[in-house]
């Protein structure tokens, strides 16, 4: 296995500046993406039918966005992107507060969407330049962040949501606004890195346009990409379909809502414990691995919960699986990707998670309306059981032949 080593020395934007943008703006997200579906059917009377197709809406922009963003941070320098990037959503956010009426809430949603996909982009890519910490170290750190700001957020929303949205929308801009002052300021080592970058392409001779992967690495990335968008399209069910079934169950809502407090907060000390032992697992791969078979057996106990105790124990597993594979996957691609094309093959992340996000709650409603949950929960872990079965290996056979870019 070849490595090639990029300089400690270069500039770079440190660490906690990164994480500080990330809480500022998960905890605006947080502020919106949960209220959508009530607001839009309880004040405004919007079908849920209709409601699927907003979220389609934000889940293609969000799409649109991470491509973009991820072949322009590659070609150009990304300081004033994501500045512009996190300016933008908080002039969204603002103008929500006073136009969120019926198409408007739409249009702004959309666009939202397309801002969060540049801007998650533009982190991620701005992550992989960091040298001074493992990138397994760093992605950790930016989930641990983004689910603090979730748990966050949605601790608060419910609160907020009752004493105004309008307060809602401009405290989630004023979030956004300090994610960009904070860009602004502290981002600026960005600049040379990119100055550096574009000089290293010179001199090695590479074209300034991104450079490809090498064949073994694009493989592996690809059915990487496979497994998270299969990972993503069953457990959007978790945030729609399932509420439904323990509603169904006599579960009341409430304690539903109570699975997604113990999935942050689980997540947190997941993260503070990947972050004190970082060589937990053997290596990345192993903890992609780990993390999927939680997922798969989640479903699997799904099967048998009939009672918040037996859920309980599914999210918590479930959590395991979150906590351990996402935050893993981003940090192996990144060591897989030349210096010229992090963004891009950061922002293809993003496309395969936000593929699994918009046909998730579609693909579990169709075969929940025909079969049931239970067939549901069955195909779910077998799905995604069979993206373990692809990538082992995958990866045994192409582990010899990687280039590894640190």
């Amino acid at each position: 296995m070849k490595l090639t080593h990029g300089s400690n020395n270069e500039t770079e934007v440190k660490l906690r500046w990164l994480l500080l943008g990330e809480l500022a703006t998960w905890i605006g997200s947080s502020f919106v993406w949960p209220l959508t579906s009530v607001y839009l059917n309880k004040q405004l009377h919007i079908s849920l039918s209709m409601i699927g197709v907003v979220l389609f809406c934000n889940c293609a922009g969000n799409v649109l966005g991470s491509i973009v963003a991820g072949r322009f941070y590659d070609r150009y320098n990304p300081y004033p992107l994501i500045v512009v990037g996190l300016s933008l959503d908080a002039t969204i956010l603002f103008l929500m507060a006073f136009f969120h009426g019926w198409p408007a809430y739409w249009i702004w949603l959309t666009l939202t969407g397309l801002t969060s996909g540049w801007n998650g982009t533009m982190i991620n890519s701005i992550a992989t330049s960091l040298r001074k910490y493992p990138g397994r170290y760093v992605f950790n750190l930016i989930y641990f962040a983004q689910n603090v700001g979730t748990v966050t957020g949605t601790l608060l929303v419910g609160y907020l949501y009752d004493f105004s949205i309008e307060f809602l929308f401009i405290l989630a801009a004023a979030l956004f606004a300090i994610a960009a002052i904070n860009a602004a300021i502290n981002y600026r080592p960005i600049i040379n890195f990119h100055k550096q970058r574009q000089a290293k392409t010179v001199a090695t001779g590479e074209k300034p346009k991104s450079q490809a992967m090498p064949k073994y690495n694009m493989m592996l990335t690809i059915g990487f990409l496979i497994s998270l968008a299969v990972t993503w399209l069953m457990y959007m069910n978790w945030e729609s379909n399932l509420s439904v079934y323990m509603v169904s169950l006599g579960i009341p809502f409430h304690m539903y809502s109570l699975l997604w407090t113990l999935n942050g907060a689980v997540i947190v000390i997941i993260q503070v414990v990947l972050a004190r032992y970082p060589h937990l697992f053997k290596n990345l791969f192993h903890q992609i691995i780990f993390g999927t078979l939680m997922f798969a057996i989640s479903f699997v106990t799904l099967i048998f919960a009939r009672d918040f105790a037996h859920f309980a124990l599914s999210m918590l597993i479930l959590t395991f699986g979150e906590a351990t594979a996402f935050p893993a996957v981003p940090a192996y691609i990144n060591d897989l990707s030349p210096l010229s094309s992090k963004g891009k093959y950061q922002g293809a992340i993003n496309v395969a998670r936000g593929i699994g996000q918009a046909f998730g709650p579609l693909f579990g409603g169709l075969v929940i309306d025909r079969s049931g949950y239970i067939p549901f929960f069955i195909i779910a872990a077998v799905g995604i059981f069979l993206m373990i079965v692809l990538l082992i290996p995958l990866h045994a056979k192409l582990r010899k032949h990687l280039t590894l870019y640190k």
